[in-house]
Formats: structure tokens, C-alpha cells, sequence
């Protein structure tokens, strides 16, 4: 879905990671929407189609610190956090920051990586702060994790639990591109790395005023009660085990809210929720066991109880 009045700051950001990102505007624009929302990006798709270049891009276009951290299945907790380490000369224990402390994070294939380090991004995902040794280290806004994982290979890889799926605000495919965008692909490749090129369009001050521009975008009674019936379906549907909890009902209207104002507007509409529901809920349901032997997967699912619920209208009082 697309709007022709886009918040002007927002819109540069947009046009400028797509000199180096070809026709994945709505990729871009949800990756917008997840960071202004104070939210995390889960991308699962198969590698080269742009995942990485796709965070730097964002990084380097709000002039925000990069972090790359490449989960493998002996990386530990403080590979990520950081560790105190004692220095003899000074006695006493100086701290390391780990990767964590950026404010962009690639966490690459965190799927290949033990739970027990997969948890340590937990507190920094959910609460922008780490805990090392006792002491506990707020993280710099923005602080916005994009985790990709692998759907085709799950050899030697560690699901992610429901706990740590709920923490990510959306879960998105980047998917192949057209054949006219992959010729495009193909001239920029001729050419020196376009990332390279790239210059700041926004600065992480900015970023942070547009954050609390979101919490002010006004949502109507009759957007909230659709959002709650849209959750609460989800808990009765025939085919699902687990339905949305209340925190992802939560996420929906903070994304919701991020997309208004990315529209340019102060105020959501029923259009809003129904284009990022399928992103927001779906890996937040659990099937059950027949439904996945029958092929059916957690966004039809979504899709259909969108189609179903009659959009609201505002009431006119006279």
C-alpha cells in the first residue's frame, strides 16, 4: 500500500537507500516503520538478496554506528554483550562493549547460534539496556536489531523460541527481484560499490524526535477495538494453537502509528492495520499440527481474518 504524502525527513531516508536497494520499497518503508516504532526486524529469506546492504544502507543513511554480529553455534553471550576484563595495571576490571552496543545490529543467521546466546539479545531488544557482571548499561537510541535466518537449510540451527519471536515488531521476506530490477542490479554492480557513496540525509537526533512523534500519532476507539477483535480472532480460529497475546496487539498499533506517520498523517487509518497485520502477527501465532501438514501457513491465516472483519467507520455525531 502506498500514499503519495510522505513525511518529508522520511521520504529522503527512503529515496536514499534505494540508490543502492532496487524495488524494495515496502521492504525499505517496513524497516522504517519498525525502527521509528522502537521495534526489531526478523528477515527470513535465502542469502543475496540484500539483507545486509539493506541494514548498512539504513545505517549509514541516519549516520547511526553499524554492528555485524555473525551467530555461530560456539559464539557465547559475551561475544555479544561484552566482557570486564582486569587490568593490572590499574586494578580493577574494565568493560569491553560487545557488538550490542551500536545502534544498528545485523544479527546474521541468528538461528545457527545456542538459545542461551540467542537470550542475551533479549534484554537489549526489549528493554535497550545490558546487564554484564551486576551492572546494567543502557544502549544509545536508536537501537534497532535486524536478524535475518536461513528458511531453506535447518541443519545445526536452533529455532527461536515463541519468547524471542514476540519480541520482534515485524517479520518480513525480502524475496528475488524482478527481472528489470535484477538488470538494474546488474549497472550498479558495474560500478563502485553504490554503499560507498551513500551520505547521511538524517541525523540519529532527528530519528529520536520522529520516535516521539510516534507515541503522539492518535488513535481512534473504533481502531483500537478492531485491532483487539483482530487479536482475539486469532485466540479462537479453528487452525490455531496459540493466538496473539496481548503485546502483539500492542505492536500492531505502535506500527500502525509508525506508518501514519511515515504517510505524513497524525492519525491511523483501517488501512494501516490491515496492510501490516500479516507482517506483524504471523510469526506470533502457533498452528496447529494439522494445519501445517495441510499446507496452510500463519499469514493466509491473518490475511483471511482481515478479509472478515468489517472495517470500522468513524460514526458522525450530529
Amino acid at each position: 500500500m502506498a500514499y503519495e504524502h510522505k513525511h518529508p525527513k522520511l521520504k529522503k531516508v527512503i529515496d536514499n537507500i534505494e540508490n543502492v536497494i532496487i524495488g524494495k520499497r515496502n521492504i525499505v518503508e517496513l524497516s522504517l516503520v519498525a525502527m521509528l516504532a522502537d521495534g526489531h526486524v526478523l528477515l527470513e529469506d535465502v542469502p543475496g538478496v540484500g539483507k545486509t546492504m539493506m541494514v548498512r544502507s539504513l545505517a549509514k543513511s541516519i549516520n547511526a554506528s553499524f554492528k555485524r554480529i555473525q551467530f555461530t553455534p560456539d559464539l557465547l553471550p559475551s561475544d555479544v554483550t561484552g566482557v570486564s576484563i582486569y587490568n593490572p595495571q590499574l586494578q580493577e576490571f574494565i568493560f569491553r562493549p560487545g557488538p550490542i552496543m551500536g545502534n544498528i545490529i545485523l544479527a546474521d543467521e541468528i538461528n545457527r547460534t545456542s538459545p542461551k546466546t540467542q537470550a542475551a539479545l533479549l534484554e537489549g531488544m526489549e528493554e535497550a539496556s545490558v546487564t554484564v557482571d551486576g551492572v546494567t548499561r543502557q544502549l544509545e537510541k536508536p537501537f534497532f536489531v535486524m536478524a535475518t535466518q536461513n528458511p531453506i537449510e535447518y541443519e545445526g540451527t536452533y529455532p527461536l523460541p515463541e519468547a524471542q519471536l514476540d519480541r520482534f515488531l515485524l517479520k518480513m521476506k525480502i524475496g528475488y527481484p524482478t527481472m528489470q530490477e535484477e538488470m538494474e542490479v546488474l549497472n550498479l554492480a558495474r560500478k563502485a560499490k553504490p554503499i560507498e557513496e551513500l551520505e547521511p540525509v538524517i541525523s540519529m537526533e532527528e530519528i529520536r524526535a520522529l520516535q516521539e512523534e510516534v507515541l503522539e500519532i492518535h488513535v481512534e476507539d473504533t481502531i483500537k477495538r478492531y485491532l483487539v477483535d483482530l487479536s482475539g480472532r486469532t485466540r479462537i480460529h479453528p487452525n490455531v494453537n496459540l493466538g496473539v497475546s496481548p503485546r502483539g496487539t500492542i505492536s500492531l498499533m505502535k506500527a500502525a502509528q509508525a506508518y501514519a506517520l511515515l504517510n505524513g498523517r497524525d492519525y491511523v487509518l483501517p488501512d494501516d492495520v490491515q496492510y501490516l497485520a500479516p507482517a506483524v502477527l504471523s510469526h506470533r501465532i502457533i498452528l496447529k499440527s494439522e494445519a501445517k501438514y495441510g499446507g496452510i501457513d500463519a499469514e493466509s491465516i491473518i490475511q483471511d481474518i482481515v478479509r472478515k472483519i468489517p472495517v470500522p467507520v468513524k460514526r458522525q455525531v450530529n
